[in-house]
Order: C-alpha cells, then sequence, then structure tokens
C-alpha cells in the first residue's frame, strides 16, 4: 500500500492538518465501519446467547493476539485494558509494596502514572529532569536508586519533550523492575516490550484505535498479584468458587470492556502499513527542522514523534486559533509548550499548513 492510499484511510485528514496523536490519532474508515457494524449486529440480534459470547471471548483473543505482535511478546503476556493509567494502577497495586520500599521515577511523568505512584506506599523518589539535556537523564535517574528501590517508573518517550528515555539501559544497567509507560511510544516507535517487566499501551493514541482501549504486558502475570478486585470483572477468574486467577496476564483484563470499541481496535491494528515506524521518524525529524527555522524548539534530533516548542504567545489561545485555521495540535498546561504530533500519515502539506498558520499568528 503507498503512502496515498494509506493516508485516504483517514476521513479527518482530508480536511485538517491532524497533528495531534499523542492525544488521541485519527480514526480510520476500517475502524469506524467495524464499531457502526457490531454496534448494528447487537442491536438486531441482541446481546445474549451461547454464539454471542463465544464471538465476543474469540474477539478479545484476537486482539490480545495483534496487541502482543505489536510489541513482540506473547499473548499470554497481554491484558487488555481501558488505558495506560489502568496499566499502571494494576502494577503498583500488584507489587505490594511497603513503606520501606522505593520506587523511582521523573518529574515529567503523565498523571496516568503520578496518580498511581501518589496513593502508593513505597515512597517515591524523583529524578529531576526537566529542562536538562536528554544525555544527562540516565546519570540523573540512576542517582536516585537506592538499595530500597524496587521498581522504575518512568515513561518511554516524554510526554512533554518528546525525547527517548533510557529505559533499556535503566533494565539493563541496574537489573531492577521497569514499568514503562508506553502511551506516547507503541505505535509512533518500534517497542520491543519483552525487555521489560511491565509495559503499557493506550489504544486511543498512536494505534488510532477507540476510545477507552489499551493493554498492559506483564512479563511473568503470575509474579503480579491479583491485589485489587476493582480493577477485574468476573471473567478474569475461575467461577468454581475459589476465585482462582485465570493463566497469564489475562487475569488482570479490565472487565468487560465494549463490544464495539474492541472490533475497532481490531481493525485500526490491521491499518498501519510495515514502513510506519521509518515515515513516522523522517516526518519529525522534518517537522523539527521547520520549527527550529522560526521557534524555540525544546524537543531535541532524533528523538520520537513528539516535537514541542515554546512559542512566545499563550500556547493554550495559539492552539485555539490555530484548530481555526484547520490545524490540530494542543499546549501542554503549566509548561508554556506547545506539541506537535507526526504519525506516519503526516504529510508535507500538514507541516507546510502548521508553519503557515503558526507565522500568521506570532508575527
Amino acid at each position: 500500500m503507498s503512502f496515498e492510499q494509506a493516508r485516504a484511510l483517514f476521513p479527518v485528514l482530508e480536511r485538517i492538518a491532524y497533528l495531534n496523536a499523542g492525544t488521541f490519532g485519527p480514526l480510520a474508515r476500517p475502524t469506524l465501519e467495524a464499531v457502526a457494524a457490531r454496534q448494528a449486529e447487537e442491536a438486531e440480534q441482541g446481546r445474549g446467547g451461547r454464539a454471542y459470547f463465544e464471538g465476543v471471548l474469540a474477539l478479545r483473543e484476537r486482539v490480545r493476539a495483534k496487541l502482543a505482535a505489536q510489541v513482540g511478546v506473547e499473548p499470554e503476556q497481554v491484558a487488555l485494558t481501558t488505558s495506560t493509567t489502568d496499566g499502571c494502577n494494576i502494577v503498583l497495586a500488584g507489587l505490594r509494596l511497603g513503606p520501606d520500599d522505593e520506587v523511582v521515577t521523573t518529574d515529567r511523568e503523565h498523571f496516568g502514572l503520578l496518580g498511581a505512584l501518589g496513593v502508593c506506599p513505597a515512597r517515591v523518589r524523583v529524578a529531576e529532569i526537566s529542562g536538562r539535556p536528554a544525555a544527562q537523564a540516565l546519570e540523573l535517574i540512576r542517582a536516585e536508586i537506592t538499595p530500597r528501590t524496587r521498581l522504575i517508573a518512568l515513561q518511554h518517550v516524554s510526554w512533554v519533550t518528546g525525547h527517548v528515555l533510557p529505559v533499556h539501559e535503566l533494565r539493563e544497567e541496574t537489573g531492577l523492575p521497569v514499568l514503562v509507560d508506553g502511551a506516547q511510544s507503541v505505535g509512533a516507535i518500534d517497542v520491543r516490550a519483552s525487555a521489560f517487566e511491565y509495559v503499557t499501551i493506550s489504544g486511543q493514541k498512536w494505534l488510532c484505535g477507540p476510545d477507552s482501549t489499551g493493554a498492559l504486558v506483564v512479563r511473568e502475570p503470575e509474579s503480579l498479584a491479583v491485589l485489587a478486585p476493582s480493577y477485574f470483572g468476573q471473567d478474569g477468574y475461575e467461577r468454581d468458587g475459589d476465585f482462582r486467577p485465570k493463566e497469564g496476564a489475562a487475569r488482570f483484563d479490565t472487565g468487560w470492556l465494549p463490544t464495539p470499541s474492541l472490533a475497532g481496535l481490531e481493525a485500526a491494528l490491521d491499518v498501519h502499513p510495515p514502513w510506519r515506524f521509518e515515515r513516522a521518524a523522517a516526518m519529525a525529524a522534518r517537522c523539527r527542522a521547520l520549527l527550529a527555522e522560526r521557534f524555540d524548539v525544546v524537543t531535541e534530533p532524533g528523538h520520537a514523534t513528539l516535537v514541542s516548542i515554546r512559542p512566545e504567545s499563550d500556547p493554550a489561545a495559539l492552539v485555539l486559533d490555530l484548530h481555526g485555521a484547520g490545524v490540530v495540535v494542543r499546549d501542554l498546561p503549566g509548561t508554556g509548550l506547545l506539541r506537535v504530533s507526526c504519525g506516519w500519515w503526516t504529510s508535507d502539506d500538514d507541516l507546510e499548513r502548521l508553519l503557515a498558520a503558526l507565522a500568521a499568528r506570532t508575527a
């Protein structure tokens, strides 16, 4: 499939320079059609009977297998969730950490991880990487590790700067378990989750799936406790009264996820072409180079698919103005930054529209 053919699958791109996959990815026609078809089937045939439930369970396993293939793990290591936040909660609850334990993170994490850390009984040590060169992140994070450290928890790609954090180096050098927040990496860059104990996945961002879809990779599911039943639905247990968890990471599945959403995610996973990572990286590099000619770009060269700039005017107001011009980006509250998300579907025309709209409003 050519770039033009693949891009044409996304209706929004016919009108809008859509540069905000870091929040929500664009929805492709096959995704929308799969959701609509499933909803129509359930409306016309009902949601009951043996054939219906067998079909739903089969769909769940197909989605699980496709997500596993996306990040290079086995289906038995994948739990279906609604978000990366779900995954962070499951891991931090299941590790049974206490006040004598420590978790190391950074000062640039998303609330999806910070919220879970905030209620974790362990002490949280924070590496201050904000405003520092990306190359210093490894040293700064490593400096917070002590003999009490039980987990390193951090994003793979910074949602603020777009920098790739040294998750592989931390795992290899320390031998400690690592919880990787993959919200801004899975689907954007090539991720091999088998290197880590835990990786969270967002379905709605770079995988371009429906809202409230995602996954959690658990390398050794039996090593993580099923501690908080509120996270899990009845399909996470055997039904003989003993509440024994299912085999594999399916024990952590987040309840009965909406079947139309799962159908949409299955379709979305089939949309992405084999050259997606190379093209996304090339477009992000081009975007950064173009923006650097006029703006203060905080994203260093050679990272992932997010590019952040520090405009002289209010980022929130600027984002609103750009939206009116058919250019969708986002501001990052509390940072003074405006963020651009470049996917494999991004075209040169999208970037030219972005630059022209910015120039007209910041001259």
